[in-house]
């Protein structure tokens, strides 16, 4: 990945629907070299998909909580993943170090909607123990980090 491909990337992750031409006027190729560019970045899997950045709010997630989540023994570690990638209130979830085995993001509807998520968790036996940390507001949430704007 050149400079040209980084911008590229950037200009795609802040305006998915950016035109071609635009694009390349940002970066002074053409638009059918943008295209080509942009082919070889998905091919590589640079570009993992195209997407929608919507509003949590304003589809009625207003609570965003991150559970840390220490594994119960017994639990299997590929079901618990397998059910965290398919639970419509996890949109992140990393096996982490530490104390915890993993940290969980969630956005749900109200305070109330969390202990549901919790209470599937014990059911399944997946849970050892938990802390649940709600996020008060959010000061910066990216989702691509562009090479080369990384230094200040």
């Amino acid at each position: 990945m050149d400079d040209i491909d980084s911008k590229i990337v950037g200009l795609l992750a802040e305006d998915g629907r950016r035109s071609l031409a635009d694009i390349g006027a940002a970066v002074s190729l053409s638009p059918s070299a943008v295209n080509e560019r942009i082919r070889r970045l998905v091919n590589s899997g640079a570009i993992r998909r195209f997407t929608v950045e919507a509003d949590h709010r304003a589809l009625g997630f207003d609570v965003l909580a991150f559970v840390w989540v220490a594994l119960a023994p017994e639990a299997t570690e590929m079901e618990f993943r397998d059910f965290m990638a398919a639970h419509p209130v996890v949109t992140e979830c990393h096996h982490v170090t530490g104390g915890w085995s993993y940290l969980v993001k969630i956005r749900v509807a109200s305070l109330g909607d969390i202990e549901p998520f919790l209470s599937e968790l014990k059911e399944r036996r997946y849970l050892a123990r938990s802390e649940t940390v709600i996020a008060l507001s959010t000061v910066t949430e990216k989702s691509v980090i562009i090479p080369g704007r990384m230094s200040r």
